[in-house]
């Protein structure tokens, strides 16, 4: 895994979860290993989506084990992570429900000047 492909948001996510970015890396490697072993990528939409998804659950594990966290936990980052999953798919849909419109719309304009 090259240090280069760490997400920007490293350092926010450590200093959010009271972890160092030392150890954010390394739970970001761990991650990124888990993704790649169950997608069989390195690459691609599905194998990124999975190492965010791994990161912030095994960062959110380590947090939850930190005794000095137990009375203020920090806050949990996957909602941040499942939210945007959602909004695009919606975007998605979205845009098929726009093309399926054209296409009706196209296809009735079209067999309108046939039948006439």
């Amino acid at each position: 895994m090259n240090n280069m492909n760490a997400p920007k948001i490293l350092p926010w996510i450590a200093k959010k979860a009271g972890i160092s970015d030392e150890l954010a890396l390394k739970l970001w490697r761990r991650a990124v290993s888990e993704a790649e072993y169950l997608t069989g990528n390195s690459e691609g939409a599905e194998y990124w989506g999975l190492a965010v998804e791994r990161f912030l659950g095994i960062v959110e594990d380590e947090v939850g084990d930190t005794p000095e966290y137990t009375l203020t936990p920090a806050p949990r980052l996957s909602w941040m992570w499942h939210h945007q999953s959602r909004m695009s798919l919606l975007s998605l849909m979205a845009a098929q429900n726009a093309y399926r419109y054209w296409q009706n719309t196209w296809e009735g304009m079209y067999g309108q000047k046939h039948a006439a």
